[in-house]
């Protein structure tokens, strides 16, 4: 066998791939080159919903489980122990059910934490997703819409003909770019540079003769490059004047060159279009993500008590009991276990029968700062005059993303999120007045779309840290957190037991929550089955 024949290893051959390239260059490669097998999805969760049958079998009766919050979690715990016959009530502080899960309609009103009372206006029929607004296929989410029959429609979370827009950068610097033409041009002068290499053979480890050939194919085809091996431009990248009929074949665009592309910067916003939780087939409910919540609250008629604000959590061998607060006057409630869904850094200043490591931990859990606005327009120009129908345009001004509707396509009115930041860009937007923030989005959002000044009509906005009974988008958990703080978190005190999104590895997702409810449940469920005397006090 000859050293050209002889195969050897290719893994600094695809490191270069991913440097140069991202993950999607080295996906292509490996699959080109045969070592890509078909993916295996994550098995189906293992979760077996408890039964009446198992607390008869056993001589058990259904325990009484008091639930914090009306959320995803506090909702799914209750329904799912509801089905084997334990009697939950659930405590909400608010006025509404869904917690983050929260759809803004016309007469929707919320006061921010040191902030003026905001009503939204918008028009009959039109809302805004103020917080989990896209579903991935894969979350238990899809199941419990199925379960509940929550219809689902399609949410166009990737669109190639939204915007790349970046302010004061390199050559590109303020032109509203479609993403399919900085996309197909990245990837075009990214395969011609793989090519080069491997002609060269400038790599550090040979490939065989075939693997070349196979890889120079692969190269040619991603990267739309001519025989030679050079890019030229690509319809992939759009045209400046669209194929007709007749004599018009329609004009490619002029492709960027790789400076103007390394500097704009832009393709490092390709890989949060493929991560696993942010596929492009992605799912929304019909008529707003508050059909979930609405579908859960359907299912427990009369064991949620509204506007009851928690003051207390205490427990003892024998059960536990709440101190809560409704219009004015103190009540309590007892029963024989409490699931706590409430936010971290909301329970942190409840107090809480909890050992001193419990309330460490849940004081040390830093959540996201994250804001969004909904801004209203007379008419869809982004759809008549943009052809933009769904999708989201990314820029690296301080409102970060725009995200058009994926609902109602061609109708008149429609409402845009016209800032979605996070970090201390929510920070210092979500700091300014109400008017303020509108303004700031207009002015933002208008130098990608001159048609914001005239088509306006209405807005509501948020800043997630302001919102009370939530103060944060969702847990963020750093490593050191994960392995110091989340395991304490996750094991019950006594007879309470924490949930949500938070007590999960998808924090901010719904998935997260009902996931971790489902968690909670089973761990009740088989203790209520071996329980044999009363629990220990562990208040400390």
């Amino acid at each position: 066998m000859t050293k050209e024949q002889k195969s050897l290893t290719r893994r600094d051959f695809l490191n270069q791939v991913g440097k140069v390239g991202g993950a999607v260059a080295v996906f292509g490669a490996m699959e080109s080159l045969g070592f890509f097998a078909s993916p295996v999805m994550a098995s189906a969760s293992s979760y077996r919903p408890p039964s009446k049958s198992d607390l008869s079998e056993s001589g058990k009766m259904g325990k009484k489980v008091i639930i914090l919050g009306a959320g995803i979690a506090g909702m799914t715990a209750a329904y799912e122990l509801g089905k084997a016959g334990y009697d939950c009530h659930i405590l909400e502080a608010r006025g509404r059910t869904g917690g983050r899960n929260w759809t803004v309609r016309n007469g929707t009103q919320e006061t921010e934490i040191g902030g003026v009372k905001q009503t939204a206006k918008f028009d009959k029929g039109l809302y805004f997703n103020a917080g989990p607004a896209r579903i991935p296929q894969h979350h238990v989410t899809m199941d419990y819409c199925k379960e509940l029959g929550v219809p689902l429609e399609v949410f166009c979370n990737v669109n190639e003909y939204a915007y790349y827009y970046q302010e004061n950068v390199g050559g590109l610097a303020n032109q509203r770019i479609r993403k399919q033409a900085i996309k197909a041009d990245t990837r075009g002068f990214v395969s011609e540079l793989l090519a080069k290499a491997v002609n060269k053979s400038a790599l550090d480890q040979e490939l065989t003769k075939e693997d070349r050939e196979k890889l120079m194919d692969y190269l040619k085809r991603e990267g739309d490059l001519s025989s030679e091996y050079i890019y030229k431009g690509s319809s992939r990248r759009g045209y400046t004047e669209l194929p007709g009929a007749g004599l018009q074949p329609g004009t490619i665009g002029t492709p960027y060159t790789s400076s103007e592309l390394l500097q704009s910067g832009m393709m490092n916003n390709f890989n949060s279009e493929y991560s696993f939780t942010q596929q492009p087939m992605m799912f929304q409910p019909v008529g707003g993500m508050d059909q979930i919540p609405k579908a859960l609250e359907r299912q427990l008629p009369g064991k949620i008590t509204f506007e009851a604000e928690v003051q207390e959590i205490r427990q003892s061998p024998e059960g536990t009991r709440v101190v809560y607060k409704t219009k004015g006057k103190t009540q309590e409630i007892s029963g024989d276990y409490c699931i706590c869904t409430i936010p971290l850094p909301v329970l942190k200043n409840i107090k809480a029968d909890f050992t001193s490591e419990m309330k460490n931990a849940i004081k040390s859990i830093n959540y996201a700062t994250t804001g969004k606005i909904g801004l209203q327009f007379k008419n869809r120009f982004w759809e008549q005059e943009d052809r933009i129908l769904g999708g989201i345009t990314t820029t690296n001004m301080d409102i970060s993303q725009i995200w058009y509707p994926s609902s109602d396509f061609l109708t008149q009115k429609g409402i845009v999120v016209g800032y979605y930041n996070f970090g201390q860009n929510a920070v210092d937007v979500g700091n300014r007045s109400i008017a303020q923030r509108q303004s700031h989005a207009l002015a933002q959002g208008g130098k990608i779309h001159k048609q914001y000044a005239d088509e306006f009509e209405t807005s509501f906005s948020l800043a997630w840290h302001k919102i009370k009974y939530n103060e944060g988008g969702w847990a963020e958990y750093s490593a050191s957190d994960l392995k110091n703080y989340y395991p304490i978190l996750n094991q019950p005190q006594g007879r309470i037991y924490l949930a949500g999104e938070h007590l999960s590895y998808m924090t901010g997702w719904m998935a997260g929550a009902f996931e971790s409810a489902r968690t909670v449940v089973s761990q009740i469920h088989e203790k209520v089955l071996k329980e044999s005397g009363p629990v220990p006090s562990i208040a400390g």
